[in-house]
């Protein structure tokens, strides 16, 4: 294996190699071969999934300057060391599956990163640093030991993409709102009990996922036009309608499905929340107010109406109204009546 492991990265070296891949190798220690004499100076991406790394040596920057992506996901690394910031060129870098309990504050010194992945390890913050990371696009920090996020994180100006499932936040901070490039926000699975009531104000989020938070009671107004949920749709399950989320207007309060409460497992299924939000108020419209046109003293936004009155398409299993997810790679949310609610 030794010998196997010494030839694949001379060959490497000798023929200039940009990529290498080193995946379940069951290396317990970086390579020596890969930081020997210059290193590997041509080499731009580095995969070494799967091994049982516990470290990252203080050289690597200067044994591979010109590293761009470097995929240490699934080792034991405890820390990521200082040696890390000066990976100046490095624009990926992924350690999810690790036993990650510390993030030096060096790691606000990849100015070119644009995608960060530190899912399933323990950290339980990270530092403010992570500021400083202006063309961070990509931030995944899910199933970790979350309380807070990082104070400076609503610097992060180009961040597209935000994933925090499964930690331990109580709240979102006000100041992700500020975010004007965030498409996605997942917070599911955390312990939130409220949501900031300028979340969803920006035309860039479209998609928010709070679900399996038990104590959040409500959502903000500005998220009658995003999508909310997961995609999919889970059995029901027994929840006190007392503790599910619900959408209020004027003296009519309309409780969500119950599988609000229960999605995220492997074997559901999930529709959008905004999907079973309509479904709800068509179903409720429907049986208990029969003509729609009956809906005073409810006062619900226009765009509403016009979908409830007529439902993009129908299951063609069941028959089941589809307002939102109706061909979404061609039929995005933006196209349907939903769109322009809350605009400006």
């Amino acid at each position: 294996m030794a010998s196997e492991l010494c030839k694949t990265i001379s060959v490497a070296r000798l023929e200039k190699h940009k990529n290498l891949f080193l995946n379940y190798r069951n290396l317990q220690h970086f390579p020596l071969e890969l930081l020997k004499d210059e290193g590997l100076q041509y080499l731009e991406r580095l995969y070494m999934k799967r091994n049982s790394l516990t470290t990252l040596p203080e050289n690597l920057a200067q044994k591979l300057p010109n590293l761009v992506e470097l995929y240490l996901h699934s080792n034991n690394i405890v820390v990521v060391p200082e040696a890390i910031g000066s990976l100046v060129k490095l624009q990926c870098l992924d350690l999810s599956d690790n036993a990650l309990e510390i993030v030096c504050p060096e790691i606000g010194r990849l100015r070119a990163l644009r995608h960060l992945r530190l899912a399933n390890n323990q950290l339980q913050f990270l530092p403010p640093e992570v500021g400083d990371l202006k063309e961070l696009q990509t931030l995944d920090i899910s199933t970790n030991r979350l309380l807070t996020l990082p104070e400076r994180l609503h610097l992060c100006l180009s961040l597209q993409y935000l994933t925090v499932d499964r930690n331990r936040l109580w709240c979102v901070p006000r100041h992700l709102c500020q975010l004007p490039s965030l498409n996605e926000l997942s917070m599911a699975g955390n312990r939130l009990a409220f949501l900031p009531l300028d979340l969803g104000r920006s035309r860039e989020l479209q998609y928010v996922y709070v679900d399996n938070n038990i104590h959040l009671k409500g959502l903000p107004s500005y998220l009658y036009n995003k999508v909310i949920g997961c995609s999919g749709c889970g059995a029901p399950i027994q929840v006190s309608e007392v503790k599910l989320l619900s959408f209020s207007s004027g003296q009519l309060t309309v409780f969500l499905p119950a599988e609000v409460k229960a999605i995220g497992t492997e074997k559901d299924h999930v529709l959008p929340l905004q999907e079973l939000a309509m479904r709800s108020l068509h179903h409720t419209y429907h049986s208990f107010l029969k003509d729609l046109d009956f809906l005073s003293p409810v006062s619900l936004p226009r765009s509403l109406l016009e979908l409830l009155h007529c439902p993009l398409g129908h299951c063609h299993r069941c028959s089941e109204p589809m307002f939102t997810i109706v061909y979404p790679k061609l039929f995005p949310l933006r196209e349907t009546p939903m769109a322009g609610l809350h605009q400006g």
